[in-house]
């Protein structure tokens, strides 16, 4: 007889798959079920699965009891009508102090939602964020787990078997209550938009304005990658940019369409930062700069614009130097937003972030892990009341070096036609962050003019109403 279970896994997409054999080379029993019954017997008879303790199912009800109770469910499907349905499906057959793991991009506040709904009927709910790909699945994760504590310790040994290890040390860490888990993920990639739109408009600095040919700009990258931008995301467009199409024998960026593809967690992140009146306009338009890609039928229409000839005259390769410390102001920036935007988060709906302590699991089995996490980790750790990241000692005389930096290579992009709309926004939040005064004072008379809404007093104190067609203050 076969023995139960440890774990239960639904959805076998590359993600599901590649976590169920990181599950059983783990030492886990792995259940395993799909909506289809041809992704389950393909799983099941591939090469990668053979010999390990997976066990496939075609029924739900099998599933269910072929795991060892209380039962430990974890579904990776798309975030949204899916996710409910398969809680639909799965209630009738679980019991009290069961538990189901969220594994899937699903918005936070469905998880607080779902979290209540399901613990009316004793059943435990864990909104699971997950950062990694394919192969980070198979060898180690980046893991954000929400929920009670008494539900993550029940699942932590499991969690902690598959997650990312760096210096010995799981990359997961308990995030809060409810939906922590998953609005922490939502924000990790917001954080991810800006940072490969950053590295996107640095290749077009280089490509545009520089005219560096594509092993040229892989070294660069290369070389940037051995400092404090070291990191996956420029790894892999270093490997990108090096890489030739073997049918034209073009760089394999030459014969890809324009249009970027997105998920929902970024229009997520954006509204979430407007209705939280948060400024992270960088992170915004890392959003908007995707959205503009795909609109390329109206872009190849509006060529007919005017607009500057790219000219460069230098060194390039000290110019390229440049544009590494550019990209890295502008990173140090973007990450502010988005650990500000945590804070800020979780002040609202009542969680306590320990923020150097997310940093530190972004360092491993992460799309966003890189060398820059641990000096965000060690900034929080001296100060966990830090307001910004900007005020931080060390990245704070970091930014004094190289705003000349972004500021030279911002004004030649601009004035070359290179669009960079999160590196100028970048620049332009910094600049307004560190302005002792802003012409929001300008703004603020204007609604009071036209709308009646009052100006407060910069050096009395309190709000008054100027009428302003007979030239009366108060």
């Amino acid at each position: 007889m076969t023995m139960p279970a440890d774990v239960g896994l639904i959805g076998l997409g590359v993600m599901g798959t590649n976590l169920a054999l990181n599950l059983a080379d783990n030492g886990h029993r792995v259940a395993v079920f799909n909506r289809t019954c041809e992704a389950v017997d393909r799983f099941a008879a591939s090469e990668a699965a053979k010999g390990k303790e997976i066990h496939p199912y075609h029924k739900l009800s099998d599933f269910i009891t072929g795991i060892k109770r209380p039962a430990q469910i974890i579904i990776m499907v798309k975030p949204g009508a899916a996710v409910d349905q398969i809680i639909r499906q799965l209630t009738p057959l679980l019991a009290k102090g069961d538990i189901i793991i969220d594994a899937g991009d699903s918005f936070f506040k469905d998880t607080i939602r779902r979290t209540a709904e399901l613990a009316s009927s004793g059943l435990g709910f864990v909104g699971l964020g997950v950062s990694g790909g394919g192969e980070d699945a198979r060898r180690g994760l980046s893991l954000m787990p929400g929920g009670t504590p008494e539900n993550y310790g029940r699942i932590e040994p499991i969690l902690l078997s598959v997650a990312a290890k760096v210096l010995g040390k799981p990359c997961c860490a308990h995030i809060g209550p409810e939906g922590a888990g998953h609005f922490v993920k939502m924000i990790h990639n917001g954080i991810e938009y800006a940072d490969m739109q950053l590295i996107a408009e640095t290749y077009s600095i280089l490509k545009d304005l520089v005219n560096l040919d594509y092993p040229a700009m892989s070294e660069a990258l290369v070389d940037w990658n051995q400092g404090e931008l070291e990191g996956y995301l420029l790894e892999i467009t270093a490997e990108i940019l090096a890489r030739r199409d073997i049918e034209t024998g073009q760089p394999i960026c030459e014969i890809i369409l324009d249009a970027a593809g997105q998920k929902d967690t970024g229009f997520w992140a954006s509204r979430e930062f407007l209705e939280l009146g948060l400024a992270a306009p960088s992170l915004i338009e890392a959003v908007q700069a995707r959205s503009l890609s795909v609109a390329r039928e109206e872009r190849t229409a509006a060529r007919i614009l005017p607009g500057p000839k790219a000219k460069f005259s230098g060194d390039s390769r000290a110019f390229a130097k440049e544009i590494g410390e550019a990209l890295y102001a502008a990173k140090i920036i973007c990450y502010a937003q988005g650990f500000h935007a945590m804070a800020a988060g979780a002040e609202t709906y009542g969680w306590k972030l320990d923020l150097a302590a997310l940093a530190t699991i972004w360092r491993g089995g992460c799309i966003i892990r890189g060398r820059f996490l641990q000096r965000i980790a060690d900034a929080y750790r001296e100060n966990p009341c830090l307001p910004n990241l900007l005020l931080d000692k060390y990245l704070k005389n970091l930014l004094k070096k190289s705003q000349g930096a972004i500021r030279r290579v911002a004004a030649a992009a601009i004035g070359a036609g290179v669009p960079i709309p999160v590196m100028s926004s970048a620049l332009a939040f910094y600049d307004g962050y560190r302005s002792d005064r802003l012409p929001a004072n300008l703004i603020q008379a204007q609604r009071d003019y036209f709308g009646g809404r009052t100006c407060k007093h910069l050096d009395k104190g309190g709000y008054f109403h100027s009428e302003w067609t007979n030239g009366k203050i108060g």
